[in-house]
């Protein structure tokens, strides 16, 4: 039984399940910054209010996952990543502190500023992210086993357009997870910032995977591309992949444009295309880059702990990822359906 390949996918499921759910959410909280009024406001937030908490746990199984076993992975990545890592915490953190005080304030003022943290928070974690995602696929400079570059390193024009890219997803993911939850005219409102986020998207996945292409030729030969000639034999196999995010793209703009007339699809279908765009994407960076991961360093073999340690933490995980699952698609269930005017205001 290969243990370390299966730790990487179960890590990988980790942080696929972390990017869809709470990426949803950080997209309605960066959408809450348009909302004309605080009932508005309210509505949006009710729509992720049972859920949004919970949706973080994958972050901490993908983050716990990594340096439990893969070890080696972990000391080398986080020595590189540690500013926007500690912006992202400190940013979930603000946020999730503004999700609740927005709630309690009475005074205009405070009202504004917890607001201002909720959709602020939003963003920068979002965008934090997405600087993590640029620098883990451009690679770390290592000396051994340690990491060897400058605190600074993650920071580049390539990491800039991921988190860009990154951000803008989420908003996609946002405004589809409000036109399944919404009403009215905030659907109507949602439909626009979706279609709008979806031809961003498209243009930024489009130009992230070009710029990964180049950025080590070990990755354009995968996809089987060089400047002189293409092998098909290569890219066939893998054509599925890129054809697979284009059509749902197209498929998404279409139900978008039908929300709210006689020809519209299921309210749920969305969300569900604005998911496997991001799997596409997902799958196609995977593809990239495996074996590696410390690219171009040490793959997943060679940063993996000792094979009995794996073999212990897997029975801990083959008990606790159902029951996460279990009480995550409950959760989902019991609140499944639209919110309305006044669903989640305590104040």
């Amino acid at each position: 039984m290969d243990l370390p390949l299966i730790w990487a996918v179960l890590i990988a499921v980790a942080v696929m399940m972390y990017v869809v759910l709470d990426g949803m959410d950080l997209g309605v909280g960066m959408l809450s910054a348009f909302a004309e009024d605080d009932e508005e406001r309210n509505m949006m937030s009710a729509t992720i209010e049972p859920v949004w908490d919970g949706n973080e746990t994958w972050l901490i199984l993908g983050g716990g996952g990594l340096f439990a076993a893969f070890p080696l992975a972990y000391a080398v990545i986080m020595p590189a990543v540690y500013l926007p890592v500690l912006v992202m915490l400190a940013a979930l953190i603000f946020r999730g502190v503004a999700f609740e005080f927005r709630h309690k304030a009475v005074r205009p003022p405070t009202r504004r500023f917890w607001n201002g943290a909720f959709y602020g928070g939003s963003l920068v974690a979002a965008f934090s992210q997405g600087l993590i995602l640029g620098a883990f696929i451009t690679g770390f400079e290592t000396d051994g086993r340690n990491f060897a570059g400058g605190a600074f390193d993650w920071l580049s024009p390539f990491s800039l357009l991921t988190g860009v890219s990154v951000t803008i997803g989420y908003i996609l993911l946002g405004a589809c997870w409000l036109v399944l939850k919404t009403e009215g005219e905030l659907q109507t409102k949602a439909k626009r910032f979706g279609l709008m986020a979806l031809i961003a998207v498209s243009i930024c996945f489009a130009l992230v995977s070009l710029a990964t292409l180049s950025i080590d030729p070990r990755v354009t030969e995968r996809w089987g591309l060089s400047m002189t000639q293409f092998d098909f034999a290569k890219i066939l196999p893998l054509s599925p992949v890129p054809l697979a995010g284009l059509v749902l793209t197209f498929w998404l703009a279409r139900d978008l444009l039908r929300i709210g007339t006689p020809e519209s699809g299921p309210e749920w279908r969305p969300y569900l295309l604005a998911i496997g765009i991001f799997l596409s994407g997902y799958v196609g960076l995977a593809i990239s880059l495996f074996p590696w991961l410390v690219p171009f360093e040490f793959n997943l073999w060679q940063a993996a702990a000792r094979d009995n340690a794996l073999g212990l933490m897997l029975v801990g995980a083959a008990i606790m990822l159902p029951l996460i699952l279990l009480y995550t698609a409950y959760v989902y269930s019991l609140f499944w359906g639209k919110v309305k005017p006044g669903d989640g205001y305590h104040a």
